[in-house]
């Protein structure tokens, strides 16, 4: 795109297509669709409208099938808003870019959580590390003296020879 007229033109023919979709056409099979962004052509005479919806494979052929069979519809009432003397071709293309955002949000949830409990584990090993065993016997006691390696070894004391 262009020039500035064919962007404005697809803009509109994003949000009339959204419309148009969304509270005009009756068709079970368009539910939960999205439009997420609209191109047209340098001439206007052909446009691309990109859609979305959540659900499976079989949810997004049932869709295509819909909007396939809307596609004149779609057409005359976007020309008639956008007084057009010839209105576009439509053409609707499945756009993955929501299903691929909503995928990495749930891969930085995921790591998210992971990373949450490895520092809880790393912190209750640290504190358990820190604070001396009360019920442990053979537990050292952190007051207690601990002999200086410094020091020397007490010297023995010769054996009496006299005796």
């Amino acid at each position: 795109m262009l020039n500035r007229r064919a962007s404005r033109i697809a803009k509109r023919i994003q949000q009339e297509a959204s419309q148009i979709i969304l509270y005009d056409l009756r068709d079970p099979r368009l539910e939960l669709v999205t439009v997420t962004r609209a191109e047209i052509s340098d001439d206007l005479r052909h446009a691309l409208v990109y859609y979305s919806v959540l659900g499976g494979e079989s949810k997004q052929r049932t869709v295509e099938r819909g909007l396939a069979s809307a596609r004149g519809l779609v057409r005359s009432r976007i020309a008639k808003s956008l007084g057009l003397r010839e209105a576009p071709t439509i053409t609707f293309q499945f756009d993955p870019s929501i299903e691929k955002s909503i995928e990495m949000s749930r891969l930085i949830d995921q790591v998210s959580a992971e990373l949450r409990e490895a520092d809880a584990a790393r912190e209750a090993h640290d504190a358990a590390r820190e604070a001396p065993d009360a019920g442990d016997p053979d537990a050292e006691d952190p007051d207690a003296e601990e002999p200086d390696a410094e020091d020397p070894p007490p010297a023995a004391i010769p054996p009496d020879r006299d005796a």
